[in-house]
């Protein structure tokens, strides 16, 4: 366990060149590594140790523990809020008098390892997606200048070839702009679509999990009811039928013990407020986003406000005569390369590229 844990470390190593957002990698690499984290430790639990044990008797244990591990187990609902040691043996656990429409099944906690593996695996896509279309395009034009342990030939070299690649393709970066942004609107489609699907995964009862237990801190200890055994409930009922001596039909009423369930219920109440957190996160990510696009006088802020030895009267001549491609470019250009270095390109960038169309035009 030790060494798989270990292998998820590269997930989380430091980029030298970056190429994106802190939230994006916040989606793309904390929350993988989380997820597939706890999908290692809830499958440990489940395949290595013992994730159910039924009292039954007259039949096998291991039987009766298989069977109702495959095929489910039950609670009754209206038993939850009865007194424990007065009413109901265990919360949610009492005679069902062969209603059948009283009782609530729980099969989802059997899949629960592997639904947090494929929740990994939807929260990577984004990041998976933009190195397909990134190519290792920033690497190449930065050269190795986010480094300044470098002869000043090779510095010099170095700063005039990126300076030629941005003049010879200037308007050519709207699509590596766009693409990006897609990605960062996909993180946040896939938390949206995860919590409403874990809410229906969990019978509707996910949207408010985090928000029934933080409740109950207010409520006197005499009287409280742990909301967490609603969704993962430890001590639950389950019926074995087999045939007697004589061929007759019988029935066995079994008491089971869930210790995986007291593993997946403090995952997920991580889990729900990481996620709303993540997703606040990626609102305010897509309302900046937006103000760089339909906003083009917040752009030379933006600039400025990445390297302030930039004058503003250089960020705001940038801003007017690049296109939003070209310009995110070297916005992004700003965090991988040498403060002076980048400077020095702006500068000199200013001066010789053409300003855009409708500024001609103008």
């Amino acid at each position: 366990m030790y060494k798989l844990l270990g292998s998820l470390k590269s997930y989380l190593k430091w980029q030298d060149i970056q190429t994106d957002n802190a939230v994006f990698r916040l989606h793309n690499s904390f929350t993988t590594v989380l997820l597939l984290t706890c999908s290692l430790i809830i499958t440990a639990t489940q395949y290595v140790g013992q994730p159910i044990s039924c009292i039954v008797n007259g039949v096998p244990p291991h039987v009766v523990n298989t069977f109702c591990w495959i095929h489910s187990t039950f609670t009754m609902p209206d038993a939850f809020r009865r007194q424990v040691g007065r009413e109901v043996a265990h919360p949610g656990v009492s005679n069902d008098f062969g209603d059948e429409d009283a009782k609530k099944y729980y099969t989802y906690y059997q899949w629960v390892c592997f639904v947090l593996f494929f929740q990994a695996m939807a929260c990577y896509t984004p990041k998976f997606l933009w190195n397909k279309f990134e190519g290792g395009l920033m690497r190449m034009i930065v050269m190795g200048l986010n480094i300044t342990i470098c002869t000043r030939e090779e510095k010099e070299a170095k700063r005039d070839a990126l300076l030629d690649y941005l003049i010879k393709h200037v308007k050519r970066h709207k699509l590596y702009a766009i693409r990006y942004w897609a990605c960062e609107v996909l993180c946040c489609v896939n938390i949206v679509v995860q919590m409403y699907l874990m809410n229906r995964f969990f019978d509707g009862e996910f949207l408010s999990y985090g928000t029934n237990i933080m409740q109950l801190s207010d409520v006197p200890q005499e009287q409280r009811i742990d909301p967490m055994v609603f969704v993962f409930p430890r001590v639950t009922k389950c019926t074995f039928h087999k045939y007697g001596a004589s061929g007759s039909l019988q029935k066995h009423d079994s008491l089971c013990i869930l210790p995986l369930n007291i593993v997946n219920e403090k995952t997920y109440v991580f889990i729900w407020f990481w996620f709303w957190i993540l997703l606040v996160l990626l609102l305010g990510l897509m309302v900046f986003r937006a103000c760089i696009i339909f906003m083009p006088k917040f752009r030379p802020r933006l600039l400025n406000a990445r390297n302030r030895m930039i004058p503003m009267e250089i960020c705001r001549s940038l801003s007017r005569k690049l296109d939003i491609g070209d310009w995110w470019l070297i916005y992004m250009l700003g965090r991988n390369l040498d403060p002076v270095i980048y400077k020095d390109v702006m500068s000199e960038f200013a001066k010789q590229v053409e300003p855009a169309k409708h500024d001609r035009a103008k």
